[in-house]
C-alpha cells in the first residue's frame, strides 16, 4: 500500500512569509494557501469548520496582524487575528490530529534585555503589537506538545512590503536619510524561515511524534542597528552598479526619541537560536550573507 501523501495548509499565502512558505514546502506533500478572502481570521469562530473540512497534516499559520503602529488604534482587531485565531487554530489542529506551525516575533519581550533573548526568558510587551502575539503564543503551546512557535525579528524578503524595499526607494528618491541607529536586531529573510520550517516540517513527517514540537527562537545570525541594515543595503545596491541618490555617508544614525511612533519598539531585538540549532542540527547564517542574493533578484530587472 502506497503511503498517504501528506496535506499541508498555508495560512496568509500572500505575506512575505506565506509566499516563501509556499515555495518551501511544495516538495513535501499537497499544499494548499489562503489568503484572508479565504479564511478570515479576524473571525476566529470560522476556522474551525473549514480547517476540519480540509483535514491537513499540518497548518502553518503565517497570517497576522502586523501594523505595529495601527494596532494601538485598532487593539480589538489586532486582538482577535494576533490572539483568538491562533487560539482557534491550536484547537482544531488538536482535534483532527495536525501539527501546528505558528509564527510570533521579537515583540513579545521589553527590549531592555542587554544580552540575546532565550526562549525562557520573561517576556514583557510593551505596545499592542507584541501583547497580542504574546497570547497568541501562548494559546498555541497551551493546547499541545505537537505544535510549534517560532518568535523570528525583522523579517524582510523578495515578496511584499519591508525596510529593505523601502530603503531602496528612499535611496533613489532622496540624498539624504535619517535611520534609527539604537535598536538592534538580526535582519531575517522570509525564505530563511521558510526553508528552516520545511526542514522541521521534513523531521516531523519522517519520525512522526518523536518530534515533540515547542517554542524556538529563528532569526539570521549575529546583528545589526537599523542604521547598519540600511548602510548594509545602499552600499551593496552601490556595489551593484544601481544608480542612487543616496551614498552612505549621507545616512544619518538617529535615535529612538528623534523618531517618534505610536508604537514602542524593543531597543535588544537579538534572539538567541541555540536551542533550534541544537535540536535540529542547523546552522543559522550571519545576516549579511542572504542578503546579497536577495538584493539581486530585486534589482534584477
Amino acid at each position: 500500500m502506497s503511503k498517504a501523501i501528506p496535506r499541508l495548509l498555508i495560512l496568509g499565502k500572500n505575506g512575505q512569509l506565506g509566499w516563501e512558505l509556499q515555495r518551501a514546502v511544495a516538495p513535501l506533500g499537497e499544499v494548499t494557501a489562503w489568503d484572508r478572502n479565504s479564511a478570515d481570521l479576524s473571525r476566529p469562530e470560522t476556522l474551525a469548520a473549514q480547517i476540519d473540512a480540509l483535514r491537513p497534516g499540518i497548518i502553518l499559520n503565517a497570517a497576522a496582524y502586523t501594523a505595529v503602529d495601527k494596532a494601538e488604534a485598532e487593539p480589538e482587531l489586532a486582538r482577535r487575528i494576533n490572539s483568538e485565531a491562533p487560539k482557534a487554530l491550536a484547537e482544531v489542529a488538536e482535534k483532527i490530529g495536525a501539527r501546528l506551525i505558528h509564527y510570533s516575533t521579537d515583540y513579545v519581550f521589553s527590549g531592555e534585555q542587554a544580552t540575546p533573548y532565550r526562549e525562557t526568558d520573561p517576556t514583557g510587551p510593551n505596545c499592542v503589537y507584541g501583547s497580542s502575539k504574546l497570547a497568541g503564543e501562548q494559546a498555541v503551546l497551551a493546547a499541545g506538545a505537537n505544535h510549534f512557535v517560532f518568535r523570528t525579528c525583522w523579517v524582510y524578503g523578495r515578496h511584499g512590503g519591508n525596510f529593505l524595499k523601502t530603503i531602496l526607494r528612499l535611496a533613489k528618491e532622496r540624498k539624504e536619510l535619517r535611520v534609527v541607529a539604537d535598536q538592534v536586531g538580526a535582519p531575517t529573510p522570509a525564505a530563511l524561515i521558510a526553508d528552516v520550517s520545511a526542514q522541521v516540517i521534513a523531521r516531523c513527517l519522517h519520525q512522526g511524534n518523536a518530534i515533540k514540537g515547542g517554542l524556538y527562537h529563528l532569526s539570521a545570525a549575529g546583528h545589526t542597528s537599523w542604521h547598519g541594515f540600511a548602510s548594509t543595503i545602499v552600499e551593496q545596491a552601490i556595489a551593484a552598479g544601481i544608480p542612487l541618490a543616496l551614498a552612505t555617508s549621507n545616512i544619518a544614525a538617529i535615535t529612538t526619541a528623534e523618531y517618534p511612533l505610536p508604537a514602542n519598539r524593543p531597543a535588544n531585538s537579538r534572539l538567541d537560536c541555540s536551542r533550534l540549532e541544537n535540536d535540529f542540527q542547523l546552522t543559522l547564517p550571519d545576516w549579511r550573507l542572504p542578503l546579497t542574493n536577495i538584493l539581486s533578484d530585486i534589482l534584477t530587472p
